[in-house]
């Protein structure tokens, strides 16, 4: 569909949806984005829901400025994608053996490794500078100093919530690995400490809304912000990168080596900063629940635990600043989906699929989620469809 244009604001606000069907908390949310003095454009996706700091699936490009609440606290959320050469023939009738497997290699939820993984031992990942990497971290802020263990311990983990390790098979019954993670408790613990200190910076006590403070170029504060944001969006990426090779070994080990071989992996923050010129002008672009999907770009968009997930390639429509949706997105909150949904509507939705069936979860549950195939058609003029993929076995925390 093409987009709408929503006024309101200092810029136009873009929407690849109708504004009609956006909770009228959320159009809040953008109208005070787009009012901002350092705003230049706001392009919103289809997945668009309320969310803490700033609306989710909300592309935000602003000049010499950046918003911390807005970009979120887990920084550099996003997805990892894998195919195999397995398939759904080599797959057991039975999968619960399966998930036990990649449950025990990849701590969920709260949980850390007991020892730090050593990526020099993960295939393709030992030659990835992960000696500067680390070294990195007693760069970060003086207040996580005494974290780098946790860190180092949480490397390789899933956490909790939305976030989600599955297999899938593809429409040719191709085996693929999916998963879906972010900076955990470091990336949290260092938004919170900027976006604290934004709120306390001089030009921000007139906003509308103080979650949307900013650190500005050129200022310390701001330099600060920078370096603790890209170590901890590469640290999500990383993470990522070793639950997939952890994924994959078990794999590997249940299937073998000359049955279970892989093709290139596609990844994709969806939480995330970048520096990006369009028309000219340097912009810092925040992506709040988006992929960038610039042309030819390859991204991931789930739905949730049992609707399946796209693979895409990015048609680079610069009005979008070349973004797409993260995902379904949530058309109830966690709260409302306890309170709608019970533990056998549960079971019904999840139906085939290997994964939690407990009262955990239920705030998970698909009918908590927006229609994944009319997301995907809003934004046509966005991406094109590569692959969709199916749930097989689904991990959460």
């Amino acid at each position: 569909m093409p987009y709408e244009t929503l006024r309101g604001g200092r810029v136009p606000i873009r929407m690849w949806t109708d504004p009609a069907g956006v909770e009228d908390v959320a159009l809040d949310q953008l109208r005070n984005v787009a009012d901002l003095p350092w705003v230049e454009g706001l392009a919103v996706m289809p997945d668009v829901h309320y969310g803490k700091g700033a609306t989710v699936g909300s592309v935000i490009a602003m000049r010499d400025a950046v918003s911390p609440a807005a970009v979120g606290v887990d920084i550099g959320c996003g997805m990892t994608a894998v195919r195999s050469t397995l398939t759904v023939e080599d797959m057991p009738d039975d999968l619960s053996g399966l998930r036990g497997r990649l449950e025990k290699a990849i701590p969920v939820g709260r949980g850390s490794h007991k020892a730090a993984v050593d990526p020099g031992g993960l295939p393709g990942l030992k030659e990835r500078g992960w000696h500067e990497f680390w070294k990195g971290f007693d760069e970060l802020v003086p207040s996580v100093r005494g974290r780098f263990g946790r860190a180092r311990a949480q490397m390789g983990t899933l956490g909790g919530g939305n976030h989600f390790l599955e297999l899938c098979a593809d429409d040719d019954g191709a085996i693929w690995i999916v998963l879906h993670s972010g900076s955990r408790n470091i990336g949290n613990e260092l938004a919170e400490h900027h976006v604290e200190a934004a709120r306390k910076l001089p030009h921000n006590q007139d906003l509308p809304d103080r979650d949307l403070a900013v650190f500005l170029t050129g200022t310390a504060a701001m330099e600060r912000y920078r370096r603790d944001l890209f170590w901890a969006q590469e640290y999500a990426r990383r993470n990522r990168a070793v639950m997939l090779a952890l994924a994959q070994n078990v794999l590997t080990n249940r299937f073998g080596p000359q049955r279970c071989r892989w093709d290139e992996l596609i990844s994709c923050h969806h939480n995330y900063v970048a520096e990006e010129v369009y028309d000219g002008v340097e912009l810092l672009v925040t992506r709040k629940g988006a992929i960038r999907a610039g042309e030819g770009d390859l991204g991931i968009i789930p739905g949730s635990m049992a609707t399946g997930t796209y693979i895409v390639r990015g048609l680079g429509n610069a009005r979008a600043y070349n973004s797409a949706s993260h995902g379904a997105g949530r058309k109830m909150s966690r709260t409302m989906a306890r309170k709608t949904f019970t533990l056998d509507d549960l079971v019904a939705q999840t139906r085939g699929v290997e994964c939690r069936k407990d009262t955990g979860v239920i705030d998970e549950i698909p009918g908590a989620y927006k229609d994944l195939d009319s997301v995907i058609e809003a934004q046509s003029d966005l991406v094109e469809v590569v692959a969709h993929l199916r749930q097989l076995i689904c991990v959460k925390g």
